[in-house]
């Protein structure tokens, strides 16, 4: 990066971007790092002539309306448009990095069960994580739903949203070096169906080499397997989406699509998601030996909230309305809560820690518990804490009654033990996060 008097300036072999100050960081932001046509792979963005303005926020993916998002989370989506055209990324520098600085870098790939979110969403600010901790940060936008997560047949390819993932990154490992970060010590950390997706990228062919260290962090790796058969019922329901048509139709057809899974049990809690057998991930049978292979060359930090699941039971009308009865409530719910928890988030990553140990890999396995009353340690809890953006967050439910300087105060605990993870591949506890593995 030089400093100018207008803007930061950053040459990279992409091009050369001009950038923005703000929050006591630097920023580079809505940056292309490939294009794709509607039920296409993505093709790399090459080279730009002249100089790029990288100071627009990345447009999010279409998407459906997410109002259970709206209950946890003040104005998600903030002043972002929506745009078909999205594949683009944003960077977030430290004031006085410049080339060469040799800094972690932690690429953010944002949650949503694959069909909502964002990179740049207000909710996930790296600003604090950047200024505390000096490391870049890296902030992904990809396809989610029909446009990103489906396909695999008819001639239409599935996983496009993990292979736009794996152009993103690919760009980073060219670029991120002229924003001040150490291509050699890349971090992915992601929640929810980030997390799950970082974990699939393990796995994924053309991936090696990419990254060095992930954090998974609330991924439903319970409901990861046996989809083949929901996915092909909605992939069947989808043959008459026109690839031509306006990109609101295909949106609008999303939930008759997602209908298709309701009688997949509990797979259908997710029902976009990665498949396997289809490029780049290998035959489900295949999946553990393509793990093994890459233990060794990835540190791996996995976890979850104590009580992911009792955001969900908030946001369904009769089960609130149960754990609010006074004792009985609590006792009623707190078992579904404990058992849910467990089966999609709590036992499949204690072995996917156990599993990347025994098969030469450095894993550490962590539980998180933070929030307030009934939802405490529930999912998305970690989220305020990684990315403190008040006027996001102090309103949340998540954090109903907390003082805004408790979750500072925590969250700046979690911070230091992900930036050192990214630094060094060692994970320590603090005071809300427990940590064991190594």
């Amino acid at each position: 990066m030089t400093q100018q008097a207008t803007a930061p300036r950053f040459d990279a072999p992409a091009g050369t971007f001009t950038g923005w100050r703000s929050d006591g960081v630097v920023r580079a932001t809505g940056i292309r790092y490939a294009r794709a046509e509607r039920f296409a792979p993505p093709v790399a963005e090459p080279p730009a002539d002249g100089v790029v303005a990288a100071t627009s926020w990345a447009p999010a993916c279409p998407q459906p309306p997410a109002p259970e998002l709206e209950e946890v989370v003040a104005d998600p989506m903030g002043d972002l448009v929506a745009d078909e055209d999205c594949l683009r990324l944003s960077v977030t520098v430290p004031e006085d990095a410049g080339p060469g600085a040799g800094l972690p870098v932690m690429v953010w790939v944002h949650g949503g069960s694959y069909v909502s979110g964002a990179g740049d969403a207000p909710a996930h600010d790296p600003a604090a994580l950047v200024r505390e901790q000096r490391v870049v940060v890296v902030s992904v936008t990809y396809r989610l739903g029909v446009l990103g997560f489906l396909g695999g047949r008819d001639g239409r390819p599935a996983n496009l949203g993990l292979l736009d993932l794996l152009q993103a990154l690919r760009w980073v490992r060219r670029n991120v070096a002229a924003f001040g970060g150490d291509p050699g010590t890349v971090t992915l950390f992601g929640e929810s169906a980030g997390g799950d997706a970082i974990a699939h990228l393990m796995a994924a062919g053309g991936a090696r080499g990419l990254f060095r260290r992930a954090v998974v962090s609330s991924a439903p790796l319970g409901l990861s397997r046996g989809r083949a058969r929901m996915s092909a019922a909605m992939a069947q329901e989808a043959r008459s989406l026109d690839a031509a048509a306006p990109v609101q139709d295909v949106v609008d057809a999303q939930a008759r699509v997602a209908a298709r899974a309701r009688r997949s049990g509990l797979n259908a809690a997710m029902p976009f998601g990665t498949q396997y057998g289809f490029p780049p991930l290998p035959a489900e049978a295949d999946l553990p030996a393509a793990w093994a292979r890459t233990a060794p060359e990835v540190d791996l930090l996995v976890g979850r909230n104590s009580r992911e699941v009792a955001l969900f039971v908030a946001l369904l009308p009769p089960a609130a309305r149960l754990a609010r009865v006074p004792v009985a409530g609590r006792v009623l719910v707190e078992p579904l809560v404990r058992a849910l928890t467990r089966r999609i988030y709590a036992r499949d990553a204690e072995r996917f820690a156990r599993r990347h140990r025994a098969a030469g890999g450095r894993a550490w396995h962590y539980t998180l518990s933070f929030g307030a009353g009934a939802l405490t340690g529930a999912h998305a809890v970690d989220l305020p804490l990684l990315f403190p953006h008040r006027s996001t967050w102090e309103a949340s439910p998540l954090l109903a009654g907390l003082p805004w300087d408790d979750v500072v105060a925590a969250g700046r605990e979690v911070r230091r033990v992900w930036a050192g993870f990214a630094r060094t591949g060692e994970a320590a506890s603090a005071p809300c996060l427990q940590v064991s593995g190594g």
